[in-house]
């Protein structure tokens, strides 16, 4: 025998819940083929209906029969049951309010948020093509001043001016925005 059939002529004692969900894991696993019925979520209550004419209602007071009393504890009962009803209708009402009122309110400020970063994005974005502009208006007015800047350079032992740097940072920069702009829009 292997030791699979042993364990399963085990008698299993139950000491938890845990081992009672076990069971039940084990008892639907063993043919997984099988329809399980899932039991759908009890329909809540109505509101209990309010009697219209309740007759020969004495209390618990002097002059009641015997049975009188047991009428007046059941309706007393039902009353009671219906305001409890009402009671929590009321609350749960109230909280659901307040929970889609805190869901907009968070909608909005995440809208807010978005809306400041895209106008920082898009002015960002917008000086570095005036940036842009500029520069390409420079470099074609003085291409003979960038000629003698190049010499100027080249007796600087390889040292960059701090200007071309600036360039060269900006370029990259505005790369980057570029990159970011377009992985948004995908």
């Amino acid at each position: 025998m292997s030791s699979g059939d042993e364990e399963s002529k085990k008698p299993i004692v139950i000491r938890s819940t845990i081992d009672v969900q076990r069971l039940k894991l084990e008892k639907l696993m063993k043919n997984p083929d099988k329809p399980i019925m899932i039991p759908e979520r009890p329909k809540e209550r109505g509101m209990p209906v309010v009697p219209d004419f309740v007759r020969n209602v004495m209390g618990s007071s002097a002059g009641a029969g015997s049975g009188e009393f047991h009428v007046y504890r059941h309706l007393r009962r039902k009353e009671y049951a219906r305001q409890k009803y009402m009671k929590e209708k009321g609350e749960r009402e109230r909280l659901e309010n307040e929970y889609h009122e805190k869901l907009e309110e968070n909608k909005r400020q995440a809208e807010q948020k978005t809306a400041k970063k895209r106008a920082k994005r898009l002015k960002k974005k917008k000086n570095l093509k005036r940036k842009r502009g500029n520069k390409d208006e420079k470099k074609s007015s003085s291409e003979e001043s960038d000629d003698e800047e190049e010499n100027e350079n080249d007796d600087d032992d390889g040292k960059c001016d701090d200007n071309e740097k600036d360039e060269d940072n900006e370029k990259s920069e505005a790369e980057q925005i570029n990159n970011e702009d377009e992985n948004n829009k995908n």
